[in-house]
Order: structure tokens, then sequence, then C-alpha cells
């Protein structure tokens, strides 16, 4: 009888040990076992659709055209081409030097023919244009020189003025069709390569060989 209930209690100890060993204290990373106090790290699982993934830079063209608008080369700037900054702006700063002398000289021409024209004895900035010690003897025929200078010089401060405005819509236009293009396939694939053809036979020509032209993209 005793070795009976004896048998029993050791069944009961074999039955109830591994189920308490397998009680765990969870914590934020590990999981503690008590039999054995060994820390097993947690395996985490983490779905693919939540991870962080990078957008790829693609430039809005209407952006860029409208920032472009509002100041020449904010449109490149968006389009990530700062290359470009140089030629925009150095082709402002000629322009902006262009219109300047050209100015200039037209302003100075055209009093200088104004005050030669209202017979002032006062005014007489038209002698800066006269080698010292020189007087006019022939007053139509130096009016005629001031005169001609005169509209040579705004003739190029307007075409300047033109040059300028044309500049500033191309900066527009090129940021716009630049991000337009900017996803453009300009990879080795697009390449051009010959191959040979047979052309078949038709009621007004016989079959015949040639080469043909394939482009790859």
């Amino acid at each position: 009888m005793k070795f009976r209930v004896i048998s029993i209690l050791l069944l009961l100890c074999a039955i109830i040990k591994p189920v308490q060993a397998q009680e765990t204290d969870s914590f934020s990373n590990v999981t503690l076992q008590k039999d054995t106090g060994i820390y097993i790290p947690k395996i985490i699982v983490v779905n693919k659709t939540d991870s962080l993934v990078k957008k790829q830079f693609s430039p809005n063209p209407t952006k860029a055209l409208i920032y472009s608008a509002i100041f020449p080369g904010l449109g490149q700037i968006y389009n990530r081409k700062y290359w470009k900054l140089p030629i925009v702006y150095g082709g402002f700063m000629g322009c902006a030097y262009a219109i300047s002398f050209n100015s200039r000289y037209y302003k100075d021409y055209s009093n200088a023919y104004l005050d030669l024209m209202d017979n002032d004895p006062n005014t007489k900035s038209y002698t800066n244009f006269l080698p010292y010690g020189y007087t006019i003897s022939d007053t139509t025929w130096f009016a005629g020189v001031l005169k001609r200078k005169k509209d040579y010089y705004r003739r190029y401060r307007d075409l300047s003025y033109i040059i300028t405005v044309g500049l500033y819509v191309i900066c527009m236009i090129d940021a716009y069709v630049d991000a337009q293009l900017f996803d453009f396939d300009i990879s080795p694939n697009l390449s051009l390569r010959m191959q040979p053809i047979f052309f078949e036979p038709t009621a007004y020509s016989q079959k015949s060989f040639g080469l043909q032209c394939c482009f790859n993209f």
C-alpha cells in the first residue's frame, strides 16, 4: 500500500514540475525562466509593411514652374540641378550690365542732342563729346551724329531688356521640362542596334535582304 502511495506522489511530482517550469515572467525585451534563471531574448517579428522606406524624390513640374516664375533659379534649386545656377545668374548679370551700359550712353547722347537743339547757351553738355579745343562749325552735322549715337544705344538698351525677359522665360521652361523628364530613362539599354532583315516578296518587289536599325528603350 505504501509503495503505491509513493509511486502516485512521484508521478504527480513528475507531471507538476514541467508545468511549473513553463511559467515565465515577461519583460520588455527578455524572458526569465524560473527554474534555470536564464534570460532568453524575445524574438520580435517585424512586418515589412511597417518598416520605414525612404521616399524617392520626384519633382512636380507645376511647382518647378511656379518657383521659377517667382524668382529665377528657384525652379532649378527645387529640381536639385544646382550646377545650372551659375549659368542662370551669370546670364542675368550679363543682361544687367548690358542694360546699364547702353542706358548710360543713351542718356548722355540724348541730353547732348537736346542741349544742341534747344539753342540755349547755358546747356552745353554736347561739348563733352568734342575733342579738347574744338568748336562746332556745322551744328546740323554734329546733331546728326548725336542722334545716330542716341538711337544706337537706345536700340541696344531695348534689345538688352528683350534678352532679359527671354532669359527669364527660358529659365521657367527649363525648370518645367527638367521636372517632366526627371524620371526619364537614360540607362545604357537605350541603344541603337543593327540587325539583318528579310523582306518577303510582294506583287511589286522580289524577296531581298537588308539591314534595319533598332532602338531599344
